[in-house]
């Protein structure tokens, strides 16, 4: 149920509500990257993150306990992290798609209640997260999306990849006390850049062209002054019509090579098929800009 919950909110987004073309930074700003967060209250490091741009919530009451959900005799939890880590695998290699919600170091009293409302009384912690989280991913139900290590700081990322799916767990940081869920996991993903020579050497072969998944970004009129053979034209400003339905026109598990005229926007684009779950991205570094002056002067610039 979680899991459709959050791709319910991502539906949602005006651009795939066939809402007016997205701009370059609109688009930036929509990927389900690790960028929800503020600086001040993250669990993920300062580099990970973009300016937050949310609007703070007043503090509500925590939510009633239903009869029976055991509300009497709250004891204060420790430091440690509250996980069954042996009961999984280290997780090594692997992303982990997460949500959480934080409350302040002083507010145990407001963890404690949360966790037991989500284990004995059946409330989502998606909810819960939008109306009492303190960080900025509780516009998007708590979704931090996938992760893999190296992304959080480490308390947070002990419990993260020590906690059985779908299990609430807590743990503490420096920016407070968390209610984290581990939702999914998968092999970690592939982005990188690719080399104009690379590229132009392998698309010598015929089975690369036939094989791998290559994706255009530009606008038409780009494609009009220079194009690579085998490239599908996916126009960015078009994203709202394309984005939805990626998966179904294209294999996550298959090569994906992205272009556009100097490799930002293909960049962009390529991070946000890898939070889709498409296993091996590519970036085509310097864009079709490079690939012309490093691989094949056939090329057109402009």
């Amino acid at each position: 149920m979680l899991g459709l919950r959050a791709s319910s909110r991502a539906a949602s987004c005006p651009a795939a509500a066939g809402a007016p073309a997205p701009s370059l930074s609109g688009f930036a700003r929509r990927l389900p990257l690790l960028a929800s967060a503020s600086a001040a209250i993250s669990p993920l490091p300062p580099t990970a993150r973009p300016p937050p741009s949310f609007s703070a919530r007043p503090r509500r009451d925590p939510p009633p306990m239903r009869p029976g959900s055991g509300g009497g005799g709250l004891s204060r939890p420790s430091t440690r992290v509250f996980c069954t880590a042996s009961a999984t695998a280290p997780r090594e290699g692997k992303e982990v798609l997460v949500q959480h919600l934080l409350v302040g170091e002083q507010d145990v009293r407001l963890l404690v209640d949360l966790e037991k409302t989500i284990i004995t009384g059946g409330a989502d912690l998606s909810d819960l997260a939008v109306e009492y989280s303190l960080c900025p991913s509780k516009e998007n139900g708590g979704m931090l999306g996938w992760v893999r290590r190296g992304q959080m700081v480490p308390e947070f990322e002990e419990a993260a990849f020590g906690a059985p799916l779908n299990k609430v767990v807590r743990c503490k940081t420096k920016f407070g006390w968390h209610l984290l869920q581990v939702l999914a996991e998968r092999d970690q993903c592939v982005l990188q850049d690719i080399d104009p020579e690379e590229l132009h050497a392998k698309m010598q072969d015929p089975s690369f062209l036939e094989e791998a998944q290559l994706i255009d970004v530009r606008e038409p009129d780009e494609v009009d002054k220079a194009s690579l053979p085998g490239f599908k034209v996916l126009p960015l400003r078009q994203f709202g019509t394309w984005g939805p339905v990626m998966t179904d026109e294209f294999n996550p598990q298959k090569d994906t090579y992205v272009l556009c005229h100097h490799g930002m926007r293909s960049m962009q684009v390529a991070k946000w098929l890898q939070s889709q779950g498409f296993t091996k991205v590519y970036n085509v570094a310097g864009g079709i800009h490079a690939y012309a002056v490093k691989a094949d002067s056939s090329i057109p610039t402009y």
